[in-house]
C-alpha cells in the first residue's frame, strides 16, 4: 500500500518513499538521564499518553531471570511532546521471559511471562507505585500458562489472551469487578470449524494448582498453532499464530472468528511469513504484523501491513546483518499515530 521498499538507510532499514528511521535504544547501552541500561531481548511494547503531551513506551525483556544480570521484566522510555527521550527506567523486575502483553484502557501495562508457569503482571508505566507501594503486581487469576499477549475489550469488559505453544489455546478473562484484575473467570475458546462460531468454556483450574496444564483441562478447547501478538481495535480482537502464518480476527459481538491472512495458503510468494506481534494504526485502522522466522531468514526481517482492504505488503525491512537469529517484535504507534516503534 505504501509502495516498494527503498535501499537500506543509515540504520540498515528499507522503507517506502517518504519515511525515515531513528534508533531509540540498543541493548546494554545507557539511555535517559538516570541512566538506564536498556535491557536485552526486547519484545512486546505499548505506548501511553502523558499529561505534558508526550508519552511512555513500555518494552518487555524476553530474557530468563538472572539476579543482577538479567532481572528486568519490563522497562519504560519516556518521551516529551517533541519525541525526545527524557527518561528511562524499569517498571517490572525479577520475572521470567516476559514476551508480549497488552495495554489497558485505564493506563496500565500487562506484561506476560512465556514459561509453563507464566503469569500476567500489571505494571504502572509512569513509574508510580499504585499497587500497595509497588509499581507492579501479579495477576494469577488471569491464568497460569505459557503466556504471549493479551488485549482488553472495554465494551465487553473482558481480557483476551494467547498462548505460545503449538497446541496452545485462546483464552478470555472476565473480571469479577472490572477493571480490577485480581479475581474473575477464565474461559477457553472452542471453535466450530464449520461456522467459525466460538463457544467459551470455563477453565476448572486456571492457576494450574493440579497436575493438568491449563490448556489441557478442557477437552473441547480448540488448539492454535502458537498464539502470538494480540490487539483490540474497533470491536475486533486481532491475533496471530506463528506456525501456520495466520492472522485472525475475533468479533465479540457475534462470537465469530475468521482468518484475515493465511500465509501457508498463499504459498512461497506470500508477502508475510512467521506472523508474530501485531498492532493497529490509530489513524488508518491498518494492521501491522512482525515476522519471527526463528533464525532461518536469509534476506531480511519485515514488518508488514495488512490494509483495511485486506491487501498485505512489506512496510519495513531490517537486514539480517547484525540481527542473526533474531525476530522483529513490539510494533506499536505513539498515541498520535504518527510514528511506529518496533
Amino acid at each position: 500500500p505504501y509502495g516498494p521498499l527503498g535501499s537500506p538507510d543509515a540504520n540498515g532499514l528499507r522503507l517506502p518513499d517518504g519515511f525515515s528511521s531513528r534508533v531509540i535504544a540498543r541493548s546494554g547501552t545507557d539511555i535517559g538521564p538516570r541512566p538506564y541500561k536498556f535491557h536485552i531481548l526486547p519484545d512486546g511494547m505499548g505506548s501511553f499518553k502523558t499529561r505534558d503531551g508526550g508519552f511512555v513506551l513500555t518494552s518487555n525483556s524476553e530474557a530468563p531471570y538472572i539476579p543482577g544480570i538479567a532481572d528486568i521484566g519490563t522497562g519504560a522510555i519516556r518521551f516529551n511532546k517533541n519525541f525526545e527521550v527524557v527518561d528511562a527506567y524499569p517498571i517490572l523486575k525479577d520475572t521470567w521471559v516476559n514476551c508480549a502483553g497488552g495495554v489497558t484502557p485505564w493506563g496500565t501495562w500487562l506484561s506476560c511471562e512465556e514459561i509453563d508457569t507464566g503469569k500476567v503482571f500489571e505494571c504502572d508505566p509512569m513509574d508510580g507505585k499504585p499497587f500497595g507501594g509497588k509499581n507492579s503486581i501479579e495477576r494469577p487469576a488471569m491464568g497460569v500458562f505459557k503466556h504471549e499477549a493479551c488485549c482488553v475489550d472495554p465494551v465487553g469488559k473482558q481480557v483476551y489472551l494467547t498462548e505460545d505453544l503449538g497446541d496452545g489455546c485462546l483464552y478470555r478473562f472476565t473480571p469479577d469487578r472490572y477493571p480490577d484484575l485480581s479475581s474473575g473467570r477464565l474461559d477457553v475458546a472452542s471453535v466450530d470449524d464449520r461456522t467459525g462460531m466460538v463457544s467459551w468454556i470455563t477453565v476448572p483450574d486456571p492457576q494450574f494448582t493440579g497436575a493438568t496444564p491449563t490448556r489441557k483441562q478442557v477437552p473441547e478447547a480448540t488448539k492454535f498453532r502458537r498464539g502470538e501478538g494480540m490487539w483490540f481495535d474497533e470491536g475486533n480482537v486481532y491475533f496471530s499464530t506463528t506456525q501456520d502464518d495466520r492472522v485472525y480476527a475475533y468479533h465479540p459481538d457475534s462470537s465469530l472468528i475468521e482468518v484475515l491472512y493465511d500465509g501457508v495458503a498463499l504459498g512461497d510468494e506470500a508477502p508475510l511469513h512467521d506472523t508474530d506481534n501485531v498492532t493497529v494504526s490509530p489513524i488508518s485502522g491498518d494492521l501491522f504484523v512482525c515476522e519471527d522466522p526463528g533464525g532461518t531468514v536469509t534476506e531480511g526481517l519485515q514488518v508488514c501491513i495488512i490494509s483495511t482492504e485486506g491487501e498485505a505488503a512489506a512496510f519495513v525491512e531490517v537486514s539480517v546483518e547484525g540481527h542473526a537469529n533474531s525476530e522483529l517484535t513490539g510494533p506499536v504507534f505513539d498515541p498520535t499515530g504518527n510514528r511506529l516503534y518496533f
